[in-house]
């Protein structure tokens, strides 16, 4: 039954042709280590958030004075309501994590030199956006947690010179945080980033596949024709391995990893993405104790309380992402083993250690 469908389907679309180039024909390059996988785990995260966030929108009103009762709705009367919102708390938590663990080893792995600068950018801009729809999605239970963390986070722009007052005032739709601000925060979250961060995927497969994959520079030996700068160069690995069967397992296992470390949490610790002041009604005449962000704001807001003022805290932190998303137009050197920059390994570690020191930091004040 299957022979006859792919033979149906060949006759009118070529389907053996596209197996054979994007499949079987595809060579990876025969050191390829499981790092390069994380990808593919981003891919199955996105899709299960839009699937999640789509079946959500199904009972959820974004209303200030319906908001929380719909949520509530979906916890305790919608049948699996609450595995759904469950899955798509836990899944926004973990795809920035897996996000970042993606980007770390691109870094390691020098894989953001040339030709790959855009690569790197648009990944970098993935990352961006992703903690952008985090942001704008914690509003949308209208929880006390969400509400005074919209309202800390919104009031961050007024450090802005000159503009700032009028750039939160731009953000909430008002003075306060408030109904045109769930508005608009549900209109970024539902409708236009998920548009922008699908586009910005395609345009960074595009380029992964115009470029080829970069082999990693340490294993077995490579099976790259090396770039050269003088005019654009695919770089194709003949004696690589087929990306299917041989790394579609990879990526299987990976995903299957995931899924396990993903379930894991949803059944034997729903608690995680929340905190006490997530399950009461927003109040804006009552601001909780302590308000703190998602962990990945955590080294965000202890930096912009370590500094004396906020706008020296933001351009702090303005001046660090933007090296980070300029890094490979920074770093010209053609070596790519961290072990052979010693300088370079010494920076990311001290980074990372650095960022983890915030964040803990942020989390116990």
């Amino acid at each position: 039954m299957l022979k006859r469908l792919y033979r149906w389907l060949d006759l009118r679309i070529g389907v053996g042709e596209i197996v054979e180039k994007e499949l079987t024909g595809y060579l990876l390059p025969r050191n390829i280590n499981e790092w390069y996988s994380l990808g593919s785990v981003l891919l199955v995260i996105f899709a299960l958030q839009v699937i999640t966030g789509m079946l959500l929108m199904i009972y959820y009103v974004p209303d200030a004075d319906k908001a929380f009762k719909s949520v509530t709705f979906i916890m305790n009367e919608v049948p699996f309501g609450w595995l759904i919102r469950l899955c798509h708390a836990v899944g926004s938590n973990m795809m920035v994590a897996v996000l970042i663990l993606h980007m770390l080893s691109t870094l390691l792995m020098g894989s953001y030199k040339a030709p790959r600068e855009l690569n790197w950018v648009t990944g970098f801009t993935l990352l961006a956006l992703v903690q952008g729809i985090s942001l704008t999605g914690y509003l949308a239970p209208w929880s006390q947690l969400s509400f005074w963390a919209t309202t800390v986070a919104t009031n961050s722009a007024s450090a802005v010179p000159v503009v700032g007052p009028y750039l939160v005032e731009f953000l909430r739709g008002g003075k306060l945080v408030g109904p045109p601000t769930l508005g608009r925060f549900f209109a970024l979250h539902a409708a236009v980033l998920p548009v922008v961060i699908a586009a910005l995927i395609g345009a960074h497969l595009f380029l992964l596949k115009r470029t080829g994959i970069s082999a990693p520079p340490f294993g077995r030996e490579g099976t790259a024709n090396p770039f050269e700068a003088q005019q654009y160069h695919y770089q194709g690995h003949p004696g690589g391995i087929p990306f299917f069967p041989n790394y579609a397992l990879q990526d299987l296992s990976s995903i299957s990893i995931y899924f396990a470390i993903f379930l894991a949490v949803v059944f034997f610790w729903p608690g995680m993405p929340f905190t006490p002041d997530a399950f009461v009604p927003a109040d804006p005449f009552k601001t909780p104790a302590h308000i703190k962000p998602e962990w990945y704001f955590l080294a965000n807001y202890q930096t912009l309380k370590i500094f004396p003022s906020e706008l020296l805290g933001l351009s702090v932190q303005a001046a660090a992402m933007t090296f980070l998303a300029l890094l490979p137009f920074i770093d010209r050197s053609p070596e790519r083993h961290p072990l052979k920059r010693p300088v370079f390994l010494t920076l990311v570690i001290a980074g990372i250690l650095l960022w983890i020191a915030l964040s803990v930091w942020g989390h116990l004040s």
